[in-house]
């Protein structure tokens, strides 16, 4: 072989290891990309389903108490068509006790109390997966960006890595307040 025949190996081999090295590069921070991605889509996740429980539970505990004064209100009907019947009046209370019973044929607030408390296990629950899918992308990209060769190549790349923490929710029972007053 003569010289330029070395000099031209040398170099092709030279160049497909700088190629292999910056593919590798670039596909190490398309990763770290992708896994940060998936940390905020699951954190985003999180937001809109508390974002929910919040609308969920405002609405359900105006729907409950507005149910609660219509059922009170039909219920108090009722009594005073009894009063009227117990005091000779049957025509009168007859005739008041048909209005309620065709203007409210069935009260529902305990029905609303079990959709209520059906909406919020519902919500409570894709609380639950949505945070632990959320530690398990953290932990994902944590390993990911500390892993070697990862970390040096991110860090010769000028790649900020962040650093996520996971969640811990932890209830206070003591705080929780009676609604329904």
């Amino acid at each position: 072989m003569d010289k330029k025949s070395k000099i031209i190996i040398w170099a092709s081999a030279v160049a497909a290891v700088l190629v292999i090295f910056f593919a590798g590069a670039i596909s190490i921070s398309n990763g770290q990309i992708k896994r940060q991605q998936e940390v905020q889509t699951a954190k985003a996740n999180i937001s809109k389903e508390e974002e929910r429980r919040i609308d969920l539970f405002k609405n359900m505990v105006d729907a409950v108490q507005s149910y609660n004064k219509y059922e009170s209100s039909t219920q108090q009907k009722i009594v005073d068509a009894r009063t009227k019947a117990n005091q000779g009046k049957i025509n009168q209370a007859s005739q008041s006790l048909n209005a309620v019973v065709e203007r409210y044929p069935q009260l529902k607030s305990q029905s609303n109390y079990k959709q209520a408390m059906l909406e919020f296990s519902i919500t409570e629950n894709r609380l639950a997966n949505y945070r632990e899918n959320y530690n398990d992308e953290v932990q994902s990209y944590n390993i990911y960006v500390r892993r070697f060769p990862n970390h040096q190549i991110l860090s010769m790349m000028g790649n900020d890595t962040k650093t996520y923490e996971p969640l811990h929710y932890n209830v206070d029972n003591a705080k929780a307040t009676n609604l329904f007053k």
